[in-house]
């Protein structure tokens, strides 16, 4: 039987040859299709629709929003916290590029009140309801969707609220969908470790305070700084003290939002985030009980001026108006300052969120911190001029420099003795003045150990203040600027170089009143005290200066600064601004030092020797004279530590307005340095 055609193996073989044929072409043409349409549309892409491609890649962009870091903190020299940033979760609100429906947006707001806020929200938060909600969205209409003004921008998120509490996170992100307009993003409050006595913070014009970067002020006292061209206007920037002197280091390095925008500069996408760099933290040496401690000391002092048994003793008496003291405790061979304390102060939270104008109003006067430029306690603008600043004479304290001048300028030697009567003349023949002791006690005969302890005005003139005007010209300016000279070298009359902001120089009076009474006059007056002003800072460098036989210190706040990761980033070390040791004679120096025994309340009960000067230092005021309590002294005698300057404005005599505040001072830095002063002193004894 013969085989079918479909057998025949050649007959096979053309036929698989033309299906393959077929489909090489079908592939071809497919191909040759595509192409062509690809062709096509990159000709209509690149002669057609190319200008407005390019004109659509101009308008969508991308906007930059930066972001403020969290601010390091700031410890005393124990590592407890005085002022430190606490991270917050804020929500904002985003304007979008498609029209958000203001229906939606309305519903929107009263479903984040009644569902968000009302019920998870913390219960010491501001209650926040709708109308204010679509308002802080800054879409250009209000709840009754009347027209507002329109937003100045798109790009920048709204801020809703601050500070949301966990569970409010938690339904928001779970809710997300009905809330596609918000995010949560993480912020920071600057929170200020309040005293004992839960009105006031620790420190406060020392520490300082934080206000808003938007501000002409702030950019005002910002524009030297070549970093605050990266300060955000939605941020805050430290105004005074510590916060403002530290700023940058404090600060940290901002963040970035990226967020994709059209042309209308509205958001069409999410943001990309790079996280800020936190601050840096700084550990002063301030210690923050002996701060506490010196704070109450002053409190106390003026209570106690201001009761009846005070008021009716014939010499605490003079000190019953006194509302305000300073007081600064300096360590002699570091310079780090352990306490800087002001009274009246007050509580720095209050700047948080914003100060109202009423406690502004009420506080305003001593906001400046007093132990380093003016400030008053809370008197009317009608009273004020009838009441001193914080910057006061030295009054007597200046006498063992006096002293040391005088003996240093061979005007007399230690042991000469000069008969004092209770009062000194001087002046032209017929034109002559006189000066005298406190309360017109005469001394008899003294020499210049004893002329510092009992304090003689008389002494002061006749053996120091006329023999240095008359080797030093006389009427000539060349009189002045050597007693500016000696006094610069002790921290008088110039800056102390602490660094504080704001901080003043005091005032050499003696120039001015030189040239407008008299040369022989001002030098009179300048030797026992009357004729220099100074600030409580520019007293404990006097002080310590003294204590170290000329060492000049800078005064330091900071003992290191770290990381927010704790890395140390810096190590404060003491600094030597001037040394005059060698200027003046050892003996002349123990001549000094063995006068400073002035009579002083609470330094005597001390287990080691103190040497001190006490002051009172006489101002004229609208309406007549007043006295100011002044007080200098370092510690112990032997191996001096720690030296200390009390200011209390109107506080009467030194001795009882003044010396109290710093025996408190001085036992609550032995308690917190395991007794250093009682060890160095070795106990009482004779000197």
């Amino acid at each position: 039987m013969k085989s079918s055609i479909m057998d025949d193996p050649k007959k096979k073989e053309i036929t698989k040859k033309r299906h393959f044929s077929f489909r090489i072409n079908i592939f071809f043409f497919i191909t040759f299709l595509l192409f062509s349409v690809l062709i096509v549309r990159l000709a209509i892409l690149q002669f057609v629709q190319a200008k407005d491609l390019k004109a659509a890649e101009n308008t969508n962009t991308n906007q930059t929003n930066k972001i403020a870091p969290i601010r390091g903190n700031i410890y005393d020299s124990t590592k407890s916290p005085l002022a430190y940033t606490i991270p917050v979760q804020s929500l904002f609100f985003r304007i979008e590029p498609s029209q958000q429906d203001k229906d939606e947006v309305i519903r929107m707001a009263y479903k984040l009140k009644n569902d968000v806020f009302d019920k998870y929200g913390k219960k010491d938060s501001k209650k926040l309801d709708p109308a204010e909600i679509v308002l802080s969205m800054d879409l250009g209409y209000d709840i009754n969707k009347n027209k507002v003004k329109d937003p100045s921008y798109y790009w920048v998120p709204r801020k809703i609220k601050t500070d949301l509490s966990k569970e409010e996170i938690a339904y928001l992100l779970e809710h997300r969908d009905e809330f596609k307009w918000l995010e949560v993003t993480e912020e920071s409050i600057r929170t200020y470790e309040m005293d004992d006595d839960g009105t006031t913070t620790i420190a406060p014009q020392l520490i300082g305070y934080l206000k808003g970067y938007s501000t002409e002020k702030a950019k005002d006292m910002y524009k030297d700084n070549a970093n605050s061209k990266e300060y955000l206007d939605t941020e805050n920037v430290g105004f005074d003290g510590i916060e403002r002197m530290y700023q940058d280091d404090l600060r940290g390095k901002n963040g970035s939002k990226i967020y994709p925008v059209n042309a209308a500069m509205k958001i069409i996408g999410r943001a990309t985030v790079t996280k800020p760099t936190k601050g840096n933290n700084l550990y002063l040496s301030i210690n923050k009980d002996i701060q506490k401690t010196a704070e109450k000391a002053i409190k106390d002092q003026i209570d106690f001026l201001h009761t009846p048994y005070a008021r009716n003793d014939a010499f605490i008496k003079f000190g019953a108006n006194a509302q305000a003291g300073y007081a600064v405790a300096m360590e002699v061979d570091t310079g780090r300052v352990v306490t800087m304390a002001n009274f009246p102060d007050y509580n720095s939270n209050e700047w948080t969120g914003g100060i109202s104008q009423t406690t502004l109003d009420e506080i305003g006067s001593y906001i400046a911190n007093g132990s380093i430029t003016t400030a008053y306690p809370k008197y009317t603008d009608k009273d004020r001029p009838k009441h001193p600043s914080s910057i006061v004479f030295m009054g007597s304290t200046i006498k063992p420099l006096s002293v040391l001048i005088g003996l240093t300028e061979n005007l007399f030697n230690a042991n000469e003795i000069y008969y004092d009567t209770g009062s000194f003349s001087f002046g032209k023949a017929n034109s002559t003045s006189s000066i005298s002791n406190s309360g017109k006690t005469a001394y008899g005969a003294l020499n210049a150990s004893g002329a510092i302890e009992h304090s003689s005005n008389t002494y002061m003139s006749a053996m120091v203040g006329i023999p240095f005007y008359k080797k030093y010209g006389g009427e000539d300016q060349n009189v002045t600027d050597k007693w500016a000279e000696y006094l610069a070298k002790f921290g008088i009359g110039v800056k102390t170089g602490s660094g504080l902001p704001n901080e003043s120089v005091g005032s050499n009076d003696f120039v001015k009143n030189a040239k407008k009474d008299s040369y022989q006059s001002a030098m009179v007056y300048a030797s026992w005290g009357q004729n220099e002003k100074t600030t409580t800072l520019q007293l404990a460098q006097f002080a310590a200066t003294l204590a170290s036989r000329g060492k000049k210190m800078k005064p330091l706040f900071v003992d290191e600064i770290r990381s927010f990761e704790g890395e140390l980033v810096k190590k404060v070390e003491p600094e030597v601004m001037e040394d005059s040791t060698s200027l003046f004679a050892k003996g002349d120096w123990n001549t000094i030092i063995h006068g400073m025994k002035s009579g002083a309340e609470g330094i005597e009960d001390l287990p080691y020797n103190v040497a001190r000067k006490t002051g009172t230092s006489t101002q004229a005021v609208s309406g007549g004279t007043l006295d100011n309590a002044v007080f200098v002294a370092f510690a112990p005698v032997e191996n001096p530590k720690l030296a200390i300057a009390v200011v209390v404005p109107e506080g009467g005599f030194g001795r009882y307005g003044a010396s109290p505040i710093a025996a408190k001072i001085f036992q609550a830095y032995d308690a917190a340095n395991d007794g250093i002063l009682t060890k160095l002193g070795g106990g009482k004894r004779p000197w």
